[in-house]
């Protein structure tokens, strides 16, 4: 028996949400946590797909977790049922922490409203305009200068990151920050430390909704 399609899988799911596809059975309280490598949970995942199928359901602890695995499958969702996974789930964490508020922890059409809100908002500030575009040129002199800085060796490619949160920052609070500047610097950790927060997949079992 081969495995399922991805395809014909997306359409169905589309049709009843509450029909899940197939997946490893989830064990008390972690789900399937004990399947999966921490340091590399692609690896994990791509390993339960090859029994599954490119879409399945996994158990992070109480929630789960419809997982799509290749192009084809991705492609599919976004673009024949982007209407299902356009929403965000909600962390636990960050739930009992703003209440599911906010731009990036927010969920459902609290979400949808916030996300329109945000857009609407950077416009007036200039992304997507004349503006934005003097912006990104500007940043992209400063990282080309610090990319020569380096005269040919390595470097870590976090530097990388530095450019477009300095843009965001610029048409928020009206000037970019040195990348050298200590307050800039701490910035780019807390966003660090959020997004790792965020792939601990640890947060669904000591945060239940």
């Amino acid at each position: 028996m081969g495995l399922p399609d991805a395809g014909k899988f997306l359409r169905f799911f589309k049709q009843s949400a509450l029909n899940l596809p197939p997946g490893p059975f989830p064990l008390p309280v972690i789900g399937n946590l004990h399947l999966l490598d921490i340091s590399r949970q692609d690896k994990s995942l791509m390993k339960i797909s090859e029994k599954y199928g490119p879409v399945f359901t996994v158990h992070l602890g109480f929630q789960k977790v419809v997982v799509l695995t290749g192009y084809e499958a991705v492609k599919d969702a976004l673009l024949n049922t982007a209407d299902v996974f356009e929403d965000r789930p909600a962390i636990p964490i960050f739930y009992h922490i703003q209440h599911g508020n906010g731009v990036f922890f927010s969920s459902q059409e609290l979400w949808k409203t916030t996300r329109r809100f945000t857009i609407a908002t950077m416009r007036d500030l200039g992304m997507g305009k004349h503006l934005g575009e003097e912006r990104m040129l500007e940043e992209l002199h400063f990282l080309i200068e610090l990319i020569r800085s380096f005269k040919g060796g390595p470097f870590q490619l976090r530097f990388l990151n530095m450019a477009p949160t300095n843009i965001t920052f610029a048409l928020l609070f009206g000037r970019r920050f040195d990348y050298e500047d200590p307050t800039f610097l701490t910035l780019l950790r807390l966003i660090d430390e959020v997004m790792h927060l965020l792939g601990s997949p640890f947060l669904h079992v000591s945060y239940p909704l």
